[in-house]
């Protein structure tokens, strides 16, 4: 973990109350894909855990959707302000046991974290599909992007408005994978491990105090014993969760 501090170099709405801030700063504690970071808010006294989009040297991108105060303040920001980021925070994805055909599977604000994941295992040689999902049209993002890493992409809404009408199970049923990797909400995940019988991770969401494992305040049980979500996780693998 590493406190440092980040300049905005932009921050643009790219979906419906979703939006992508791009940041200068030290990214060197950002070691896997599916990491966190923890941003420092003028006003609020815990920090604002932020899934970890992408990044390389100096650079990192954050994309967040509006559902707070918190998260509101951060959609007024413009570039040149400066934020305090904890950076390399939890655990992130294992990509050595993807398999050939990995799946990457992504619901709303869980799309983020499954980009810079696609990117590395892409760079492995692998074969990814991305599925993403989300409830209508308005709020899909990132889908282009995805298919430029070389990604084959799937969409599901709920509405049926874009690509397959349902939930991302719904959109899992068309492919063949050797492994899931899957962010998004914990009935979403829940499903997803439902409805495969192959092995996967999956990167879960919990309200934090520290986001590093001091206060104890997002543990949850497995089947090995307690795990604080924060520093253990936020990605467990499927073969260790109890739901």
């Amino acid at each position: 973990m590493k406190q440092s501090i980040f300049e905005i170099e932009s921050n643009e709405k790219i979906a419906k109350d979703v939006f992508r801030m791009i940041l200068s700063g030290d990214t060197s504690d950002l070691k896997n894909p599916g990491q966190f970071v923890n941003i420092k808010l003028d006003g609020f006294f815990l920090r604002r855990p932020i899934s970890v989009c992408d990044y390389d040297d100096g650079t990192l991108t954050l994309i967040y959707k509006v559902v707070g105060e918190g998260t509101e303040v951060m959609s007024r920001m413009c570039k040149g302000e400066k934020l305090d980021i904890l950076t390399g925070l939890g655990n992130g994805f294992d990509t050595s046991l993807s398999g050939e055909n990995p799946v990457v599977i992504g619901g709303g604000v869980g799309v983020p974290p499954m980009f810079n994941l696609a990117r590395k295992l892409i760079s492995e040689g692998k074969n990814v599909t991305a599925v993403l999902g989300f409830n209508k049209e308005e709020e899909i993002f990132y889908k282009e992007e995805f298919e430029k890493l070389g990604a084959k992409v799937l969409i599901s809404t709920v509405d049926g408005s874009v690509g397959v009408k349902g939930f991302v199970t719904d959109a899992m049923k068309e492919i063949d994978f050797s492994y899931t990797y899957c962010c998004g909400p914990e009935p979403m995940l829940k499903a997803v491990y439902n409805a495969s019988e192959k092995s996967g991770q999956f990167s879960f969401e919990e309200r934090m105090g520290c986001g590093f494992g001091a206060c104890m305040g997002c543990s949850c049980k497995t089947k090995y014993g307690n795990k604080r979500i924060c520093k253990d996780g936020p990605v467990l693998v499927k073969e260790e969760i109890i739901w």
